[in-house]
């Protein structure tokens, strides 16, 4: 396969992190937000953990839902610790005054705006067993949830009463493990249903190169271990210390980092006294040049990169009380293999082979530990890779899902509405390289060595069509004119097209033993959505039309021969966009005949309960009735009107159950006569919410009552996280989009199909 020259061709513990603003390509942004729910909190620019939780907690919130459920935020101080920037918030709490918490309460309750509040909560936040706290949550007028952030275990009387007296006032309460869920209804009578387990919120990250990374930061060749969080002897950083002397001579290159400055509370009654402390030791223990303090307030991005460089992270907390750290969590979600000490966080989340533990306090076992991940690189990555598997259903936007769930259920009038994102195609230009859009991806990287396909790149050329469109950018023209020569260069002597390429731009031989006709006609709908966009592109690029013709013009004399409804679908559509049959007999042939295929394939196989096109539902299965409106809609024959309305609405109650949409599954399809009840809810693909998407808008302009502009956000709210496992499918940190919702899990890759689908069902929206 040769590059081919178009003009010239002939054919809870953690810091408060800044956010760095992306530099993209981007639509308008959601309207401006009116709070529904307000939230007791600690908040930046206080350094706290519970800070932080609660700042990504309200973004990640009022993000996914916009209006129909936003965030509002009312920050709790006390003497010591003052108010800052108060105007900035129009409630606030000083848990020092009893006062306050009255004021509070009444303004609460006569705001028609606030229909739920959530309080964060940690007992030193509200003074201990405060009576005051108990006395505000029962003054409440509105619904209220409770998030522990801590959860005691063999409580004494006085702590089991007050907890017990907090859960009697709220609606709810949540907690962020398994473990506080059971020690609530076990140690505190707590009623399992009145327990909510919505776990600790992690960053989704852009995957970087390790190697670069260290280079970045100066630690090339190096073996790098790290730790991070505000600084304080609950840390037990010294654990760590005490096991390296005997590993950096088996290890000479091991470099430990502390990341973090020092708590701000314990900086201003004990100044630097452990830090310096630490320092005394690394020397005691003559291991200065192995050990790294970064004394850094840390911004967001820095610590994801430190992260993602580390070798092995450690968690040495000696306090088995500790129900979640919010450092643990962001470890696992940067791919880290992790070594903790037991706290209930890592005693769940580290099962099954994704880290390992050691008791609180023990270098020794520390020690055994690092030595076996230092010698096995392969269990090492793999530990992280589990980890990091595990840890995507805890990304912030999946929190946000459940967190929205739970405020819609006890806050009367609340309808959650899907935002939609920014449309952006920063993963679509990564995955694409000077020959064309890379296959398939390893999270958010290119996979190089799965080639190339026809399939892909023409989705592409159709997505960026379909965007030039939307935007009139011309700085879109060379990804167009790149995933336009990947067809061409396809295309054969005979007018047909070859489908798989290697990395090596060499067609495979996969391409003799497998059947083309899908992907040809998927080169014949892109070649017609560039066509459709001709008047719109400045005329110096007239030759990439004429080009596009002849390609059109090869190919067509196969289309009559083709025989996959599929493949006949996408010609019929990219004949109907290119307008080429309403000048043309040639393809106003071509296109009656294609109808003619699909009509009798429904004809022998529709019957009063079936009414379709073959006897079972596979993939991309709305590409068929919505080729047959666009056959009705050239040629205004009833016929083809009555079978795409009646095939369409068939195949949408399979689709759509009980107000929620499920994509039929490719690891069984649907034969005719399953049961919908048994389907499996593995397997679900992208694409084909994309497609069913495109069919509800083209279908919508000719039955305009049916509601199929309704199913249309159910379908896209899908990607958002509105299917069985809520969770997202759409990765808004790299603009990619995950490959599949399985059974129990999303696959974290992002590869081309899944990423050019979530586009295409993107864009359906914007005109």
């Amino acid at each position: 396969m040769e590059p081919l020259n178009l003009k010239e061709s002939v054919t809870s513990k953690r810091l408060f992190f800044p956010k760095k603003k992306q530099d993209t390509i981007t639509t308008p942004t959601s309207p401006k937000l009116k709070a529904s729910v307000l939230m007791l909190s600690t908040f930046p620019p206080r350094e706290c953990g519970i800070a932080t939780y609660s700042k990504d907690l309200m973004d990640s919130v009022n993000r996914a839902f916009g209006d129909s459920c936003s965030i509002q935020i009312c920050p709790l101080y006390d003497d010591k610790h003052p108010l800052e920037q108060s105007q900035r918030f129009p409630y606030s709490l000083n848990t020092d005054s009893v006062e306050s918490y009255k004021k509070l309460s009444s303004k609460i309750n006569l705001d028609d705006t606030i229909k739920l509040v959530m309080i964060q909560h940690e007992f030193g936040l509200y003074n201990g067993y405060s009576e005051n706290f108990i006395e505000f949550l029962k003054s409440l007028g509105k619904p209220s949830v409770v998030a522990f952030h801590t959860v005691i275990p063999h409580p004494d009387p006085l702590l089991k009463k007050h907890v017990r007296a907090i859960a009697s006032c709220v609606k709810s309460v949540t907690v962020m493990t398994k473990t506080s869920q059971s020690i609530l209804t076990e140690a505190y009578g707590i009623a399992p249903s009145k327990i909510k387990v919505i776990t600790h919120g992690t960053h989704l990250i852009r995957h970087k190169n390790k190697d670069k990374l260290k280079t970045k930061y100066d630690l090339d060749q190096k073996t790098v271990l790290s730790t991070f969080g505000l600084l304080g002897p609950g840390k037990s950083i010294e654990t760590t210390l005490d096991a390296l002397p005997e590993l950096v001579k088996e290890f000479p290159k091991i470099v430990f980092l502390v990341l973090g400055k020092t708590h701000p509370t314990l900086a201003k009654h004990e100044g630097e006294t452990y830090r310096e402390f630490l320092v005394q030791k690394t020397k005691d223990l003559k291991i200065e040049s192995h050990v790294k303090f970064v004394n850094e307030f840390l911004p967001l991005d820095t610590l994801l990169e430190y992260l993602q460089l580390t070798d092995i992270y450690l968690f040495t907390s000696k306090d088995p009380n500790q129900a979640v750290s919010g450092t643990f969590a962001y470890a696992m979600s940067c791919g880290c293999p992790i070594i903790s000490t037991p706290i209930p966080h890592a005693k769940e989340f580290l099962s099954e082979n994704k880290g390992l533990l050691f008791d609180f306090g023990d270098s020794q076992k520390l020690t055994l530990h690092l030595r076996t991940l230092l010698k096995d690189k392969h269990y090492r990555k793999n530990l992280g890779l589990n980890g990091l598997h595990a840890s995507s259903a805890n990304s912030w936007e999946n929190s946000a899902l459940a967190h929205g769930q739970l405020f819609q259920k006890l806050a009367d009038s609340t309808e959650l509405k899907y935002q939609k994102p920014e449309l952006k195609l920063d993963h679509l230009h990564k995955m694409t390289t000077e020959i064309g859009l890379v296959q398939f991806a390893k999270l958010n990287q290119p996979d190089i060595t799965s080639g190339y396909t026809l399939d892909d790149n023409a989705r592409a050329l159709i997505v960026i069509c379909e965007y030039y469109k939307l935007t009139k950018n011309n700085s879109l023209i060379p990804a167009l004119k790149k995933y336009f020569s990947f067809i061409l260069n396809c295309q054969r002597h005979d007018g047909r097209f070859f489908n798989y390429v290697d990395e090596n731009s060499t067609f495979t031989k996969q391409n003799d033993k497998v059947n083309l006709e899908d992907s040809n006609g998927r080169a014949i709908w892109a070649l017609g959505q560039l066509l459709e966009i001709e008047n719109l592109i400045p005329a110096s690029y007239a030759y990439l039309f004429n080009r596009a013709r002849e390609c059109f013009e090869e190919y067509i004399p196969n289309a009559i021969h083709c025989n996959s409804p599929r493949a006949i679908a996408f010609m019929i559509k990219g004949i109907a966009v290119s307008r080429l049959a309403q000048s043309d007999s040639v393809y106003n042939f071509t296109l009656r005949k294609l109808g003619s295929k699909l009509t009798k394939m429904y004809h022998a196989e529709s019957a009063y309960d079936w009414k379709w096109f073959e006897p079972y539902l596979t993939y991309g299965n709305s590409v068929l009735p919505e080729a047959m409106l666009e056959v009705y809609k050239l040629t205004k024959m009833e016929e083809y009107k009555v079978i795409a309305f009646e095939s369409f609405n068939f195949l949408l109650k399979h689709l759509f159950r009980n107000e929620e949409f499920k994509v039929i599954s490719n690891q069984t399809w649907f034969l005719r006569g399953d049961s919908l009840k048994e389907c499996s809810l593995g397997g679900q693909q992208p694409i084909d919410v994309a497609y069913t998407i495109l069919a509800l808008k083209n279908f919508h302009k000719v039955f305009s009552n049916e509601g199929y502009e309704k199913k249309m956000e159910l379908a896209f709210s899908w990607f958002m996280g509105n299917n069985h496992l809520k969770q997202i499918i759409y990765n808004p940190c790299t603009t990619g989009c995950f490959d599949g919702l399985e059974l129990k899990n999303v696959n974290l890759n992002q590869g081309a199909e899944s990423t050019v689908s979530y586009l295409l069902a993107r864009m359906a929206f914007e005109n």
